[in-house]
């Protein structure tokens, strides 16, 4: 080993030792950068969506009015479509992208992707497309992370904490809900509790929810009021809807990629040009349902108000499933996040209605069954039941459904995971690696990063010596953390279900080294 290289892993090594403060204090930084640009987009998006709804109520023939509204769409599917085409990325709801990112499979030009996610996001949400702001967020945010670790020069070490707070960051400041950001990060993106995670990602969250508080007030996004939590003997009604909400997430899941697939199978149809389907749809149905256009905020709040009949709910339902399938699968940029939280309220609604008129239910309770269908829709499609449970906790502003949203959220995630349904984010960073192979990330070996890998009860790793275990050569074990402690590893050190243990690798081998010790680590011995 050159001294050049010897002077980058002993600076890689002293400056670990010192992280965690310094990623708390990150954190915060992170988070005002993100939490301003997220309130920043809110509020562009609802002047946008304002626009489009005072356009489309204007005093004018229909005969004159919607020909120069089509016209708008189209120049606007133009346009998005021009953008997906100079920086694909931005497309879908940037999710998957963001946790190629932390994999280090996928390389992204944070300033591009916050200019063109920002401008294709508010003109195909505003356009009236079923997606969320959510994705966007979360993308937004997470570039920004990168961001201010490129702008203040920061390790790369730090680089990938600082995207991850920046996502937890987008996602509590789009909806309120700083906890869920911080479980999201440390359930949906890491897949494992880090206390490095926990504290940069906290500190983002907390300090951007902060600001977005101060723009928005301290409202839930939905206002559920005066809710009586479901007695306990009425608990079937909840594995019922478990179930129901259980197949129909593993349903949204596999039509979501087969819409995918029917797009990509469509050689004539370019990808600059895919999302003028759904921008055409939208005038459309602007003339038949407009209740569907958007991410749906206006329906949940309807359904909260009891506007809609049973027949209704219904027809919004499958108009809104399949609407949502065309908008995403054309690679638009939107999320899926605030649309999926709709189906699942109108399922709910449509159980409870159902309930309500033919079994002679307390008509009081469909409101309990909209916020518990929203959060199970939402487990069994991102396999994500803590962060769900949490979000609409934070979402509605009642903690009196946790027992009951716990109970939803893992009769959900049983009745998918039978199903043998993947988690939708998983499968989508999937596709996006095998379609763009471009983005395979080819880094410098002489660039070092640190890995931080949990080690999980019953693993191949739990209660074995280091000697015993066949490691690769692309990497070197440097620490062990034990709780509080930091323990040097040798080769009778035996490793427990608990520990973190600490590898320094080449950034080019770093996602095979990842993938390799994940496999050990979290993995059961046969």
């Amino acid at each position: 080993m050159d001294s050049t290289n010897k002077n980058d892993v002993y600076n890689t090594l002293s400056h670990w030792q010192s992280l965690r403060l310094k990623l708390l204090l990150q954190g915060i930084i992170v988070g005002i950068f993100s939490g301003f640009l997220i309130v920043f987009y809110r509020i562009v998006l609802e002047k946008a969506e304002s626009l489009r709804s005072f356009i489309l109520n204007l005093n004018i023939s229909k005969y004159k009015l919607m020909p120069l509204w089509f016209l708008f769409l189209v120049v606007a599917a133009f346009i998005v479509g021009k953008l997906i085409t100079n920086e694909p990325l931005i497309s879908g709801s940037g999710i998957p992208q963001v946790e190629g990112v932390l994999l280090r499979k996928i390389n992204m030009n944070w300033l591009s992707v916050i200019i063109k996610k920002f401008i294709g996001g508010v003109i195909s949400i505003g356009a009236g497309l079923s997606l969320g702001r959510e994705g966007p967020s979360i993308q937004l945010g997470a570039a920004m992370g990168q961001g201010v670790s490129r702008i203040f020069k920061r390790l790369k070490v730090e680089e990938k904490y600082l995207i991850t707070s920046g996502a937890s960051a987008g996602l509590a400041a789009a909806f309120n809900a700083p906890l869920a950001g911080v479980m999201f990060a440390l359930e949906e993106v890491h897949k494992h509790f880090s206390p490095l995670v926990l504290l940069s990602a906290m500190s983002a969250s907390l300090t951007a929810d902060f600001i977005s508080k101060h723009f928005f007030g301290l409202k839930p996004v939905f206002s559920f009021n005066n809710i009586t939590p479901l007695p306990l003997e009425s608990y079937g009604y909840i594995v019922l809807l478990g179930v129901i909400v259980g197949i129909f997430g593993a349903f949204y899941n596999y039509f979501l990629l087969k819409t995918q697939d029917i797009y990509s199978k469509q050689k004539w149809l370019q990808v600059k040009f895919r999302p003028m389907l759904p921008f055409l749809l939208s005038g459309l149905l602007a003339l038949v349902i407009p209740q569907v256009l958007g991410g749906g905020h206006s329906i949940i709040e309807s359904m909260i108000e009891g506007s809609f009949t049973l027949k209704m709910l219904f027809i919004i339902l499958c108009v809104k499933f399949l609407f949502s399938m065309v908008s995403y699968g054309s690679g638009a940029p939107g999320g899926i996040f605030f649309p999926l939280l709709v189906l699942g309220a109108l399922t709910g609604a449509i159980y409870g209605e159902v309930l309500v008129k033919f079994f002679g239910f307390n008509a009081g309770y469909i409101n309990n069954f909209i916020i518990l269908a929203m959060a199970g829709y939402f487990t069994a499609i991102v396999r994500a039941p803590i962060t769900g449970s949490i979000l609409i906790t934070e979402m509605t502003g009642s903690f009196s459904h946790l027992l009951s949203l716990s109970m939803i959220s893992l009769i959900a995630y049983a009745v998918a995971d039978l199903l043998k349904s993947e988690p939708i984010y998983e499968s989508l960073l999937e596709r996006l690696l095998k379609n763009n192979g471009v983005y395979e990330f080819n880094g410098d070996s002489k660039n070092k990063v640190i890995l931080e890998i949990p080690v999980c009860l019953d693993s191949k790793m739990d209660c074995k010596a280091i000697k015993d275990l066949k490691f690769s050569k692309n990497f070197l074990l440097v620490a062990i953390k034990r709780g509080e402690k930091e323990i040097i590893p040798r080769g009778n050190t035996v490793l427990q279900s608990g520990d973190y243990i600490h590898v320094l690798a080449s950034e080019k081998d770093a996602a095979l080294v990842k993938e390799e010790l994940l496999k050990m680590c979290g993995k059961p011995a046969i």
